[in-house]
């Protein structure tokens, strides 16, 4: 089951003194004061005691259609749970072979509407979201059976992706957050398949590309309803100051200290040109920051491709120095980018 985490009551947001963020602070605190779980802790804490940073894996429907996935369908990555689970499984132990540390589930843009938009009944779909789960842990369960997979590694972690709204429309609105809903309809959105993964066994649940302040709230007042399940929250970023959705990103990275089960923040499939400035701009959240930008090429929702250039290899070691202790890699990386990342991460430890 989840990894538990005794959360600090008594932390105070910081980074804004947004009356906002601390209305949302209030009311996040007056739900968790209903539960005081007997014992939590962070499953990232181990390995930034042991090694001082957590390996993410890549882009997951970027290797899958490396390896000839056809992913054209508004279910993405997620539709290969009912066609080609094996091909999953396979990459997840791939970006395990490159050095990863955490592997996410393929289950950033599935939802139940989506699965019964595609002919699934209700049983049938809940199953599909369980078994990208199973898929992550028997990956992780192969890799680590081989002796030699031990030596300077910690037993790695499964994250269950839980995309924005907008990734399930499949228009790149998650790029955006304009949506057309309100803030209960985001609830009811979201609210059945977090009950849905939180109740796996994955390690952690990562909140991923959310492009908007309001979103986040939604997301982490819901978090409280399980109590014991510990969560990483990232956001899609405009530029180096804001979110996708246009709100301060330092407002936005703020929310994670006013919960105390969201254990990382920070930002994914973002241009990494924007990444130095935004670690600046969270430099004063007391959780760990993520990054996991994408390789700097845009989506092009209208041609539903990606166009633009390459950024190259990422600097991880000055994101590093700027506070970055989770990093990986988003759409459009592979393995070979968190071999490389790791290498580089690691070559930094030794060298202190």
């Amino acid at each position: 089951m989840f990894a538990v985490w005794r959360p600090n009551y008594n932390s105070k947001c910081v980074l804004s003194n947004s009356k906002q963020v601390l209305l949302f602070a209030a009311r996040i605190f007056r739900s968790l004061a209903r539960w005081y779980p007997a014992s939590m802790r962070n499953p990232l804490e181990p390995f930034l005691q042991q090694q001082g940073f957590v390996m993410l894996d890549g882009g997951l429907a970027t290797e899958l259609e490396c390896r000839g996935a056809d992913l054209d369908h508004f279910l993405w990555s997620a539709r290969l749970l009912a066609e080609a689970p094996e091909l999953i499984r396979d990459v997840h132990r791939d970006y395990l072979e490159a050095g990863a540390d955490v592997i996410a589930t393929a289950t950033y843009q599935a939802s139940l509407g989506g699965f019964s938009r595609a002919g699934f009944n209700q049983a049938r779909a809940e199953r599909l979201m369980q078994l990208s789960v199973e898929l992550a842990l028997q990956a992780r369960e192969s890799f680590w059976s081989a002796a030699d997979s031990h030596h300077g590694r910690l037993p790695p972690l499964v994250a269950a992706s839980i995309g924005p709204y907008g990734a399930c429309l499949h228009d790149g609105s998650e790029y955006h957050g304009d949506y057309d809903i309100d803030r209960q309809a985001l609830m009811d959105f979201h609210r059945p398949r977090m009950a849905l993964l939180a109740a796996t066994n994955a390690d952690i649940l990562a909140f991923e590309t959310i492009p908007s302040r309001q979103e986040a709230e939604v997301l982490i007042e819901l978090l409280c309803e399980y109590p014991d399940v510990p969560a990483w929250l990232s956001f899609s970023c405009r530029d180096g100051a804001s979110v996708s959705h246009g709100e301060p990103f330092a407002e936005c990275a703020a929310l994670a200290d006013c919960s105390g089960q969201v254990v990382a923040v920070g930002v994914n499939c973002t241009a990494p040109q924007h990444v130095s400035q935004l670690l600046a701009a969270a430099s004063g959240v007391q959780k760990p920051l993520v990054v996991y930008p994408n390789s700097g090429e845009h989506w092009v929702a209208a041609d539903n491709r990606w166009a633009g250039q390459c950024s190259g290899a990422f600097p991880v070691r000055d994101w590093y120095a700027r506070g970055a202790r989770v990093l990986g890699g988003c759409c459009r990386t592979g393995p070979e980018d968190i071999r490389d990342m790791r290498a580089a991460l690691c070559a930094l430890a030794a060298e202190k």
